[in-house]
């Protein structure tokens, strides 16, 4: 055999040797963990010091910023006194989001990972790396985009000092005129990072104890806000209550959606609670709650002060008061913004960082990113790249021109969580007959779960541009019809701990919405989507796929209680 016909031999053997591995290894899933916890009292790992009030703070602290000072205004204006509708539509949406994160944090509570680690146990490592990343790309330009306004507000509040006003440069904490579109040089947002960053790698006890005393803070505020702006409400103005139509309430409620975002913080902070299996699903759904009335009563107040038409702008409810002769509440709404974002970049920084962990333990990323310090039982490593990334971001870039392809993560990751609640639960391994073919009641699920996905998608997209409402119709009945066969031809198992109710309808009306809402973001997330994923599968496929290891984590963690915790 010459050179050449040995070298075509061994070229045609090694692609099919390595889209082999490259397919063993896409589609190997981690092997579900024990519910019970490790305890060790010494060795490197995270401490379980988050009681269930600090987890509620958490999740509080992740969802409300300031868009509760700000959105609330941008969408009465179209909306009316209906975007009271609008939050508690996008807030009944979340709410059955959260059960579905409630039963997998009660189901995984000893492991980090989130929306990754139950993706990669209900279906598979390339579909897991996927999540991440999506996941990943949100949280970063976020946590720029947040250090941003931070830094603009806390400029803002600095100005009120006399001899400071109109001498601090642009280019401090407001940003400086951009260049090219894209770039924008901004000193203090990147110290602002750095700071808490700091602070997360000092331990979680610190930054819990700062994540607490800001949100409550705020929280107190608002709720000041709410009784004082309650005796300048003028019923009349409630009227009429959705001027524009149920329409704008519905699209004002796929806007409002995302100022719900957080509630996933607390299933993140699984190996770091003191009792995850009760605590996680009351901090996940008990914090939700309360962001909800919180909403609601402040959008009551904002649409009753002022009439609708006269909301919008940067600062709606500041304006809101200072119509009414009320500066000083409008100086406490400042002071609220800026504890507001504080929390929201803080918890947002230390789940990136808790992400980053669970994927250096599993082999997808370098092992750095799995080191905990020795002594302040943080992923140091994970934090600081985190923290580098959101600086260099918010220093140098005009993120807010990105905001638009934001929310595909976060979107795509609830589906897939509640697509997980649906899979982990089938117990009925058999192949039956479905149109004449053998296939197995697994691949059948996965089938109708792709038609739900399908069928809001292309809903959303007939909403979206304005399509006849048969078609509307059509997508609807077939998600129902999809729906009917999971409910029907699946044996669904109980889980220990807390457990989603009405599965698989809920798991499945979730997965419809979220789907419904990705359809009306902006074209651009939808590019931004297809090219993050096959950049993600080359990552994966020049790295992941060699180093991976699903059992890895199952050995090599331990669990330390908090010291008050720990037996005498």
């Amino acid at each position: 055999m010459s050179a050449g016909q040995r070298s075509e031999s061994s070229s045609s053997s090694s692609s099919p040797s390595w889209l082999s591995h490259f397919s063993s290894s896409a589609l190997r899933s981690k092997p579900l963990a024990p519910t019970s916890d490790s305890i060790a009292s010494g060795g490197e790992g995270l401490v379980r010091r988050l009681s269930l009030f600090d987890l509620l703070l958490l999740g509080i602290g992740a969802s409300i910023g300031a868009g509760i000072f700000v959105v609330t205004g941008t969408v009465a204006h179209d909306a009316g006194p209906g975007v009271t509708v609008s939050f508690i539509i996008a807030g009944g949406s979340c709410v059955l989001n959260a059960l579905c994160y409630a039963e997998l944090a009660s189901r995984f509570p000893a492991v980090v990972g989130g929306a990754y680690l139950y993706a990669y146990t209900a279906f598979n490592e390339i579909i897991a790396f996927l999540v991440f990343s999506q996941l990943m790309l949100d949280y970063h330009i976020g946590a720029a985009s947040i250090a941003r306004s931070l830094a603009s507000y806390v400029i803002t509040a600095l100005e009120l000092i006399p001899f400071l006003k109109s001498n601090i440069p642009s280019w401090v904490g407001h940003g400086s005129e951009e260049i090219y579109g894209a770039f924008s040089f901004n000193l203090l947002a990147p110290i602002l990072l750095v700071l808490l960053t700091i602070v997360l790698c000092r331990g979680v006890g610190e930054s819990s104890i700062l994540n607490s005393v800001m949100t409550v803070t705020k929280v107190v505020i608002v709720i000041f806000v709410i009784i004082v702006g309650a005796f300048e409400v003028d019923v009349s103005n409630w009227s009429p209550f959705a001027p524009n139509g149920f329409k704008s309430v519905l699209t004002g409620a796929t806007v409002v959606f995302f100022a719900y975002v957080g509630f996933d913080a607390v299933a993140n902070s699984a190996e770091e609670s003191k009792s995850p299996q009760r605590d996680l699903p009351l901090g996940i759904v008990g914090s939700l709650l309360i962001c909800i009335a919180l909403y609601v009563g402040v959008c009551l107040v904002l649409t009753g002060m002022l009439p609708f038409k006269s909301l919008g702008g940067d600062a709606p409810l500041a304006e809101a008061f200072t119509s009414k002769g009320l500066q000083y509440v409008s100086v406490l709404i400042s002071a609220g913004a800026i504890a507001g974002l504080t929390t929201t970049l803080l918890v947002g920084l230390y789940v990136q960082s808790r992400l980053y962990l669970g994927l250096g333990r599993d082999g997808l990323l370098p092992s750095l990113f799995a080191e905990v310090h020795k002594t302040r039982h943080t992923p140091v490593n994970s934090q600081i790249w985190v923290g580098i990334v959101a600086s260099v971001l918010a220093g140098l870039f005009n993120v807010h021109i990105l905001s638009h392809i934001l929310s595909v993560g976060t979107l795509t990751g609830y589906s897939v969580v509640s697509a997980c609640v649906v899979t982990l639960r089938w117990k009925d391994k058999t192949v039956r007959q479905v149109f004449g073919m053998p296939m197995s009641s697994r691949a059948e699920g996965l089938i109708c779960l792709i038609t739900v996905v399908c069928c809001g998608f292309a809903a959303g997209v007939f909403y979206r541009f304005g399509a006849s409402f048969i078609f509307l119709i059509i997508a609807v009945v077939i998600a129902i019809c999809a729906a009917a066969a999971l409910h029907l031809r699946q044996v669904y198992s109980d889980t220990p701990g807390f457990s989603c109710p009405g599965v698989p309808i809920v798991p499945i009306v979730c997965i419809f919405i979220n789907i419904f809402l990705f359809a009306q973001l902006h074209h651009e997330a939808w590019v931004r989507f297809v090219v993050l994923s096959i950049v993600t599968v080359g990552i994966y496929a020049g790295y992941g796929q060699y180093h991976a290891n699903p059992l890895s984590s199952k050995t090599s963690i331990i669990y330390h209680r908090a010291p008050a915790e720990e037996a005498p």
